[in-house]
């Protein structure tokens, strides 16, 4: 689910800036504790993956899969 909360503004994607882990919020799991993210400031919005790996982000394994962790 997209939020307008925190940093975020409606993008697809959230960064980890705690854990540079990037979820998809279209196929967000339980595991992925977004808005525990939130609460702690720790939210990066993009709006592709490809954006997110350029500055070092990683998958996150249950939401959009191919971690390299």
């Amino acid at each position: 689910m997209r939020r307008h909360n925190g940093n975020m503004n409606g993008e697809r994607y959230l960064g980890n800036t705690n854990t540079t882990e990037v979820h998809d919020l279209d196929n967000e799991q339980a595991s992925c504790q977004i808005n525990k993210i939130i609460m702690a400031g720790n939210d990066k919005p993009f709006t592709t993956t490809n954006e997110a790996k350029r500055l070092g982000y990683d998958n996150c394994h249950w939401c959009i899969g191919g971690s390299t962790r």
